[in-house]
């Protein structure tokens, strides 16, 4: 578990292909946690998708990364010399200050646009059908593993609003139109999904025509709710 409050950055020294997935030896920085806090087995989010210590050589941190992995994220995009924001696991005697952060990837997006507002940036997403419908105006979501606010929230985009000091410690301050970055939806807000499509599949909860009716221009064709 993570807060989605990133702890530095860290850059990618080697990339090895494994026969089902890639090894990746990613180096923290020096305002970075050190190596030497880190034990073979710890868990440490790599730009949101969370991933264990297999080796430490030096300063050096191995991961690997599997195939559901490398297809739900951008880990397998990285390149060396690519950086990437670190995380370690929450302590339980820490403080939350982001928010529930499992590392748990649910697929990536895009950025579409980005908007300067003096030192402020307002930086646009397209994610897929999937993460946007999950998305709350005003609620927490993981970007590249940085605990964010959905600013605004249109049919198929939303934004999230990014202070100077974002844009200095994490990827973010880097990315331009185009770029790819993971997206994780809020934790509470996929349970309630699931739990809801459950019980509508299970015919447990029923709406009557008219609230489909009022509802349905609102919703994808791929809406759970019945027709």
């Amino acid at each position: 578990m993570f807060t989605g409050l990133v702890e530095g950055q860290g850059t990618v020294r080697r990339i090895a292909s494994l026969p089902v997935g890639l090894r990746l030896s990613i180096t923290p920085d020096s305002t970075c946690f050190p190596s030497s806090d880190v034990a073979i087995g710890d868990s440490i989010s790599i730009c949101g998708c969370c991933l264990t210590v297999v080796a430490i050589n030096g300063d050096m941190l191995d991961f690997e990364a599997g195939a559901e992995t490398l297809s739900k994220t951008n880990l397998g995009r990285m390149k060396v010399d690519s950086r990437v924001n670190l995380e370690r696991s929450l302590a339980a005697n820490a403080r939350l200050g982001g928010h529930l952060v499992q590392g748990h990837v649910d697929g990536v997006a895009a950025v579409s646009e980005i908007v300067r507002n003096g030192d402020w940036i307002d930086m646009w997403f397209t994610p897929g059908f999937e993460q946007q419908r999950l998305l709350v105006s005003k609620g927490a979501v993981a970007v590249d593993g940085i605990s964010l606010t959905v600013a605004n929230l249109t049919a198929d985009r939303f934004s999230v609003a990014l202070i100077p000091h974002t844009l200095q410690v994490t990827t973010l301050g880097s990315a331009g139109v185009g770029d790819v970055i993971n997206i994780e939806n809020d934790i509470l807000g996929k349970y309630v999904d699931q739990l809801l499509e459950r019980r509508f599949a299970d015919g447990l909860i029923s709406l009557s025509p008219q609230t489909i009716a009022s509802l349905r221009p609102q919703l994808n064709a791929e809406s759970p709710l019945p027709r």
